[in-house]
C-alpha cells in the first residue's frame, strides 16, 4: 500500500492511502461502476453504441462478483476505500504466441486518468503474473485507441501481432503488445 500526503478542505495534510490488490466478491458494484465508466470512456465514438452499450451491460455487480471467483485474477485499485480501476490477468488465450501470461483489462476511471494509478496497476499486474512462472505477457488494444496503445509502449511494450475484433455490424483492428 501506497500512502501520499494531500491537503483536505481545511489545508490540513492528510495521507491517501493507495492499495493495489485483488478484488473480492463485495468490490463487485464498484468494479462494475469503473468498468462502465472507463468504457464509455475509452470506446465512445470507436466502438458501435449499441455493441458497446450491450457489453457494458452485460457485466453488472453479478457478473463481476462471479468473476472474483476466478478463473482470471481480478486486481483493483483502491484509492482511499474508493475503486478507481481494475486489470483481469491470467494466461495467455493465444496459443499462437509463445508468451505465457496476458493482461485482459485495464481500466481507470476516467477522473483517476493520468496520475499514475495505471502505471501502478500495470506493474502489479506484471508481478503477479512474474510471480505465477509466467514467461513473457500479452496485453491486446483497439488500433484506433491512441491512448491505450501509448500507453501500453511507455510501459515497454512492442505492438508485434495483429487480429481483428467484431463488434456487431463493426470490425475493428486491434493490437497485440508484447513483453518477453
Amino acid at each position: 500500500m501506497a500512502k501520499w500526503p494531500r491537503r483536505d478542505e481545511s489545508g490540513v495534510m492528510k495521507t491517501l492511502s493507495i492499495d493495489v490488490r485483488p478484488a473480492e466478491p463485495q468490490d463487485a458494484a464498484a468494479i462494475a461502476e469503473a468498468h462502465r465508466l472507463s468504457w464509455q470512456h475509452a470506446y465512445a465514438g470507436l466502438i458501435p453504441h449499441h455493441a458497446l452499450t450491450k457489453m457494458i451491460e452485460r457485466r453488472g455487480e453479478t457478473w463481476w462478483r462471479k468473476a472474483t471467483r476466478g478463473p482470471a485474477t481480478i486486481l483493483v485499485v483502491d484509492v482511499a476505500g474508493t475503486i478507481a480501476g481494475y486489470a483481469t490477468v491470467g494466461l495467455n488465450r493465444s496459443r499462437a504466441l509463445p508468451q505465457e501470461g496476458e493482461i485482459y483489462e485495464i481500466y481507470i476511471r476516467p477522473e483517476y486518468q493520468g496520475i499514475g494509478l495505471g502505471y501502478l496497476l500495470f506493474g502489479e499486474a506484471r508481478r503477479l503474473l512474474k510471480s505465477l512462472g509466467c514467461s513473457g505477457l500479452v496485453v491486446w488494444c483497439l488500433e484506433e485507441s491512441a491512448h491505450a496503445s501509448q500507453f501500453f509502449r511507455s510501459n515497454g511494450g512492442v505492438d508485434a501481432v495483429e487480429g481483428m475484433e467484431d463488434f456487431g455490424e463493426a470490425q475493428l483492428k486491434k493490437l497485440g503488445f508484447i513483453w518477453h
